[in-house]
C-alpha cells in the first residue's frame, strides 16, 4: 500500500464499513483483551455497585420484616391487655357485651396498625430522625396530635355506623365533635407510646452503626497509620545498607559483591515480612544476623556482635523489623562513632509476664536521646498502635559504656 493511501473504510468512516466486518473487528478486538483493559476498572466498580446495593436491599428486607414483627407483635400485646382487663371488670359477661368488646377493640388495632403505617411513611418523607431532638419532639407531637384526631373520627364514624357506640357515646350523638376530642385523647396517648418506642429503636440503632463506624474508622486509620510507618522503614534500612556497600566498592570489591548478596537476602525477608502486622522472632532474628554480617564486612574487627537467646522466644509475634530497626539505630548512633568500635549485643528473653528484646552497643548518651529520629519514633509509634500502652520502649545508659535500646511486648500463653 502507498504512502499516504487510505483504505475506504477509514476514508470515508465507520459507517461505510459493512456491519458483517464491524462485528467482526469487534470480536477481535475482545479478544485482544483491549476492551477488557479499558473497562476493567468500570466493570470492577460495577461489580462493587451491585454487590452494595444488593446487600442495602438484603438489609431493607430484613428491617420491613423487623417493622411489621414489630408491629403485630405490639398491637396483638395491646389487644390481648384490653381483652384480659375486659374479662377482669366483667365486661364481657354476655355475648352482646363480648361481641362489642371484641369488634370496637378490632376496630382500634386495624385502625391503629393502618395509620401508624402511615404515619411512619410521613416521618420518613420528613426526615424527621435527622434533625435535632427539639425539632424531633415537636414534630412526633404535631405529628401524633394530628394522626390520632383522624383515626379518632374514623373510628367513631365506624362505631356508629355498626351500631357499636357505648352510652356515653350514644348520650353525645348529636354532638360528634365531643365524643371524637373523647377519643382522640385515647388514641393519642397509644399514639405517642408508638412514637416513643420508634424514637428509642431507631436512636439505639443510630448510636450502636455509629460506634461500629467509629470502631471501623480507627481501625482503618490504625491499619494506614502502620503501612505509612512500614513505608518508611524499608527506604530507611535500604540507604543505609547501600551506604555500607558503597564503603566496600573500592576497598574490597569482592566482599562487596557478597555484601551485595546479603543485602538481597535482607530486601527479600523484608518485602515478605512486610505482608503482616507481626513475624516470627525466629524469622526476625535471621534478618537481624543478616544485616550485622553485612555491617561486620564495612566494620571489621571494630564490630562484635554478640547473642543472648531464649529458644522459648523464637516463635513469639514482635513488629516486623523493629528488630533490626533497633541494631541500625546501635550502629549508626553507637558503634560507627567510636574510633575502636564496640560491642553489639542482642537479647531476647521472657521476664515478668513480657517479651524482653534487648539491644546493647557501645555509645554514650549524652544526657539525652532524640526521639525524633525515624528509628525511636516509629519503634515507639508501631508500639502504641499494636499494643497501646501494654508495651514499653525505653533507651537508657546501662553501663558507664553501654547504651541499652529495650522494648517489652505483652506476652501470653497463646501469643
Amino acid at each position: 500500500m502507498a504512502i499516504g493511501h487510505q483504505p475506504s473504510n477509514i476514508r470515508y468512516g465507520l459507517s461505510a464499513i459493512p456491519p458483517t466486518i464491524r462485528l467482526i473487528e469487534f470480536i477481535n478486538l475482545l479478544n485482544t483483551g483491549s476492551i477488557c483493559r479499558i473497562f476493567r476498572p468500570l466493570v470492577y466498580i460495577y461489580h462493587i455497585r451491585r454487590k452494595r446495593n444488593a446487600l442495602d436491599l438484603f438489609t431493607m428486607r430484613i428491617r420491613n420484616s423487623l417493622y411489621w414483627l414489630f408491629q403485630i407483635v405490639g398491637w396483638g400485646s395491646f389487644a390481648l391487655i384490653n381483652v384480659t382487663f375486659a374479662f377482669s371488670f366483667e365486661k364481657m359477661g354476655t355475648p352482646e357485651s363480648r361481641e362489642m368488646v371484641l369488634s370496637r377493640l378490632g376496630i382500634f388495632v386495624l385502625l391503629g396498625i393502618i395509620f401508624t403505617h402511615l404515619m411512619r411513611s410521613v416521618i420518613i418523607a420528613l426526615n424527621t430522625l435527622q434533625k435535632s431532638i427539639e425539632k424531633q419532639i415537636s414534630h412526633f407531637f404535631v405529628i401524633s396530635l394530628i394522626f390520632s384526631f383522624v383515626i379518632a373520627a374514623l373510628y367513631m364514624k365506624i362505631s356508629e355506623r355498626l351500631g357499636l357506640l357505648n352510652n356515653l357515646e350514644k348520650e353525645f350523638i348529636d354532638r360528634p365533635l365531643l365524643n371524637i376530642l373523647n377519643s382522640t385523647f385515647y388514641f393519642f396517648i397509644n399514639v405517642i407510646i408508638w412514637n416513643l418506642i420508634y424514637f428509642i429503636y431507631h436512636y439505639v440503632t443510630k448510636s450502636r452503626r455509629q460506634q461500629l463506624d467509629t470502631l471501623r474508622l480507627e481501625a482503618l486509620v490504625k491499619e494506614l497509620e502502620v503501612k505509612t510507618i512500614k513505608a518508611h522503614i524499608n527506604p530507611h534500612f535500604i540507604f543505609n545498607s547501600l551506604n555500607s556497600i558503597r564503603a566496600l566498592v573500592d576497598e574490597n570489591p569482592q566482599r562487596a559483591r557478597r555484601a551485595i548478596t546479603e543485602l538481597s537476602n535482607i530486601l527479600r525477608s523484608s518485602m515478605q515480612s512486610d505482608k503482616s502486622e507481626s513475624a516470627p522472632m525466629e524469622k526476625e532474628l535471621s534478618i537481624v544476623k543478616d544485616y550485622l554480617a553485612l555491617e561486620n564486612m564495612r566494620f571489621e574487627d571494630r564490630l562484635r556482635i554478640e547473642y543472648d537467646i531464649d529458644e522459648d522466644t523464637l516463635d513469639l509475634p514482635v513488629p516486623p523489623m523493629m528488630l533490626q530497626t533497633l541494631v541500625e539505630n546501635a550502629i549508626k548512633h553507637g558503634i560507627s562513632k567510636q574510633v575502636q568500635g564496640g560491642v553489639v549485643r542482642v537479647s531476647s528473653v521472657l521476664k515478668n509476664n513480657f517479651h524482653e528484646l534487648s539491644v546493647l552497643n557501645t555509645g554514650f548518651l549524652n544526657g539525652h536521646v532524640n526521639a525524633n529520629g525515624f528509628g525511636l519514633s516509629s519503634t515507639t509509634n508501631r508500639l502504641n498502635l499494636l499494643y497501646g500502652n501494654k508495651a514499653k520502649f525505653e533507651i537508657r545508659q546501662a553501663t558507664p559504656t553501654l547504651v541499652e535500646a529495650r522494648v517489652l511486648i505483652p506476652f501470653t500463653a497463646d501469643h
